[in-house]
């Protein structure tokens, strides 16, 4: 099976593997990596993005751990060393990575690394996520880079439309084709479990999560209150400023500092959704980030994105 392409192949030879036990009895696979001065730091939890599995991470999860941190890197359920033999049926959700996966994963690292600052590091969804988890006082900080939830309507204008083609038409029906989402021979993504896509596909999660239904999920994004910096750059055509608001609308009490970076900033032409945790950003986006991860202290203080930019 080809790689995908959101991969970047370095080995986690520095790392060790562990297995983390979901409370309905999924058992997730990572890593973890040992932090330079014995993690002084603190504990760092990476979370991906969709359909990006974990190794993508690993090359700033070794970053981090160089820089003080102990760092686990994991695959939500059906995604690279946690997909099942048969991802067909497996009938797992979004909501099932926030409110099983980084829960196990959050208790996994208060239990391991008790007594440190515990921090997340979110991609995408996987900065969406924190709010699921049914405990989060121990949660010293989040930095969540793009987080949002995949609504459509909040896709950059000008690519609008090819999104939603791609996403909320090609996925859904290749998805109930194949009973999956078979990313990988696409070249989009890592396959996706069929319930995942078309939460996404068709906004199932953000319906959900506007209904009475979901009270004690609600309860849950309410009840979190550590510090976010939430990330945004402008030419990231999927997690625009309006759709960053829009998902975190739903913690209303966390304290929520907003950036809004441009690629120049950065001194590159280009960034878009995934390229922040290549390696080539090591040098400065990565020694940045360090600034808040450690200390509290937003590294871009004057970037903040216009008020008037609001989901409709």
């Amino acid at each position: 099976m080809p790689e995908s392409k959101w991969s970047q192949s370095e080995p986690a030879r520095e790392a060790e593997a562990v297995s983390i036990h979901c409370r309905d009895g999924v058992e997730l696979h990572g890593h973890i990596w040992n932090g330079a001065r014995s993690g002084g730091n603190g504990s760092v939890i990476i979370n991906p993005a969709t359909g990006v599995a974990a190794r993508y991470y690993h090359y700033y999860a070794r970053f981090l751990a160089e820089h003080g941190f102990d760092v686990l890197t994991y695959d939500y359920r059906g995604i690279g060393l946690s997909r099942p033999r048969r991802l067909k049926g497996s009938g797992y959700r979004w909501q099932d990575w926030g409110e099983l996966d980084f829960d196990a994963a959050r208790l996994f690292m208060e239990n391991k690394r008790s007594g440190q600052q515990l921090l997340v590091v979110g991609h995408s969804i996987g900065g969406f996520l924190p709010g699921f988890s049914v405990s989060t006082e121990l949660i010293t900080r989040v930095l969540a880079v793009g987080a949002q939830y995949g609504h459509w309507q909040d896709y950059a204008a000008t690519r609008r439309w090819r999104l939603f083609l791609k996403w909320h038409v090609v996925m859904p029906a290749t998805t109930l084709l194949f009973g999956y989402f078979p990313g990988r021979r696409f070249g989009w993504l890592e396959d996706l479990p069929k319930d995942v896509a078309l939460d996404w596909a068709f906004q199932r999660g953000w319906k959900d999560l506007a209904t009475t239904e979901q009270a004690d999920v609600l309860r849950h994004f309410e009840n979190f209150r550590a510090p976010v910096l939430s990330l945004a750059v402008s030419d990231d055509e999927i997690a625009t400023v309006q759709a960053i608001r829009r998902g975190f609308s739903h913690y209303r009490n966390a304290q929520v500092e907003e950036v809004l970076l441009r690629p120049e900033d950065l001194g590159f032409p280009r960034i878009g959704h995934f390229d922040l945790f290549h390696a080539r950003h090591a040098a400065g986006f990565w020694l940045d980030t360090l600034l808040w991860l450690r200390d509290g202290t937003n590294p871009w203080p004057g970037k903040r994105p216009p008020e008037h930019l609001v989901f409709a």
